[in-house]
């Protein structure tokens, strides 16, 4: 694909405009989201704060659509859509302000799909060495030992 503006890009889904402004998230080394695929809106946030609370909209609540995104390859968007089901939805209100709000919500947005995306490695059962079932074994005769004199009567009262 000559005209792919990613170098590397896979061949099995079309090439994704980069906005002019150039603003991409980058979310994983295969995945780059541009900003205007993702939809703020700014609401007041709730709880004290005075006259500043009340009249400014710091809270952010960040949404994206994985069902329309055309970013995201086929098994990228299963994997998410299976995690977040077809929308997900982050709101921030820690900071006073909108714009810190607004980068604590993208970086927690690039934070859970890079989690989401992530494959964990399948566990492998393993068996216990032999001297660490000797071991279980002796302190298992160890403990039954000790109850066993404490039955007895034998503590000389």
């Amino acid at each position: 694909m000559a005209d792919d503006p990613r170098p590397g890009a896979p061949a099995d889904r079309p090439a994704i405009p980069v906005p002019e402004d150039g603003r991409v998230l980058r979310v994983t080394a295969s995945l780059r989201i541009p900003l205007s695929e993702l939809h703020f809106r700014f609401t007041p946030s709730g709880g004290p704060g005075g006259q500043h609370a009340n009249k400014v909209a710091t809270r952010v609540e960040l949404r994206f659509d994985i069902a329309g995104s055309p970013s995201l390859g086929p098994h990228q968007r299963a994997r998410l859509t299976e995690r977040f089901g077809d929308e997900v939805r982050l709101v921030v209100d820690d900071e006073r302000s909108q714009a810190r709000n607004r980068q604590i919500a993208t970086d927690r947005f690039a934070e859970r799909m890079t989690d989401a995306l992530r494959r964990q490695a399948p566990r492998r059962p393993t068996r216990p060495s032999r001297s660490a079932r000797e071991r279980r074994l002796a302190d298992k005769k160890r403990r039954s030992d000790q109850k066993r004199q404490r039955r007895d009567g034998s503590n000389g009262w």
